[in-house]
């Protein structure tokens, strides 16, 4: 099934206890494609600058992906700027230049239409809700959420999460949606508001999956990396890895639920390996397979 994601295309400048970059191909939108493309066809919507240039798309298309839908504006690329110490989990945001992304609205080519999954990526809920709506023939809606907008924008979102069947989230923001300390109560409120499944990142210690029928949570390992040079796309990657897994199967089982944890740990363990998108740049399906099974190999006794 082919995935249509929205959100944001972008750069980065970064610095890590492992060096720095500056104007790295970056923005959620940009890692989940690339991350999703290893399983099935992507569609991308967003919106880019006068300084994102063929090479830049480039990076996309090479993997396949349909990129009619990035949409290109007088001005400025969206460009944010962040420092990472010691806690890989936690990055100190240096500067975010909005650019052109402040007005971001998002236009879906009629040829998208026929998109069978949709992904929401992080940005505003009410442009999440619109875009839902403008796509009412999908089989599948996934989302993506960030602290500001529980803060500042908590109605929109709790009419957007009335619409999205699976919600990827951490477990700041689940807390923080939720104002409970617990994680599992956490969970159980959220499957109240919408969802039939959450997932809920706990960066470097892997992922819980939370099912709205009373089934059995499902927790997913991390693989520990030596050296995490850059975090910021991980979890974005992740959804990619979750949500392409999802639609490359004929059917949504609990199995194939469970099994997508693993394969968007395997993409989330790639991505941190290099600084932006340059592992998943060079990466194949063998080595995907290959972490899968060792992924696999941390949660068997024999």
């Amino acid at each position: 099934m082919s995935i249509l994601v929205v959100g944001s295309v972008a750069f980065d400048t970064l610095k890590t206890p492992f060096g720095e970059r500056k104007k790295i191909l970056g923005g959620a939108a940009t890692y989940f494609s690339l991350s999703a493309s290893f399983f099935t066809d992507v569609r991308v919507v967003g919106i880019v600058g006068d300084d994102f240039t063929s090479e830049h798309e480039a990076v996309l298309t090479n993997r396949g992906i349909d990129t009619r839908g990035i949409e290109h504006a007088s001005g400025k690329t969206f460009h944010w700027g962040g420092e990472y110490g010691d806690n890989v989990n936690e990055a100190e945001t240096k500067f975010t230049d909005l650019n052109v992304f402040e007005n971001f609205a998002p236009k879906i080519p009629d040829a998208y239409q026929d998109s069978e999954i949709l992904f929401l990526a992080n940005i505003q809920p009410e442009l999440q809700l619109d875009v839902r709506r403008k796509m009412p023939r999908v089989a599948l809606v996934g989302g993506d959420t960030m602290n500001l907008w529980i803060n500042i924008k908590r109605a929109e979102l709790l009419e957007t999460l009335k619409e999205v069947d699976i919600l990827l989230i951490n477990d700041t923001e689940a807390k923080l949606l939720t104002s409970e300390h617990s994680l599992v109560l956490a969970a159980r409120k959220i499957l109240t508001l919408g969802p039939k499944s959450l997932v809920i990142k706990h960066g470097e210690y892997g992922a819980t999956i939370f099912f709205s029928d009373g089934s059995h949570p499902f927790r997913a390992p991390a693989l520990p990396i030596a050296e995490v040079h850059d975090p910021t796309g991980a979890g974005d990657t992740f959804a990619g890895g979750f949500m392409g897994y999802i639609a490359s199967q004929p059917e949504l089982t609990p199995t194939v639920l469970k099994r997508a944890m693993f394969y968007g740990g395997v993409m989330g363990s790639f991505t941190v390996e290099r600084f932006g998108p340059e592992r998943l740049i060079s990466l194949t399906r063998d080595e995907i397979e290959e972490r899968f099974r060792l992924f696999r190999s941390l949660t068997h006794l024999d």
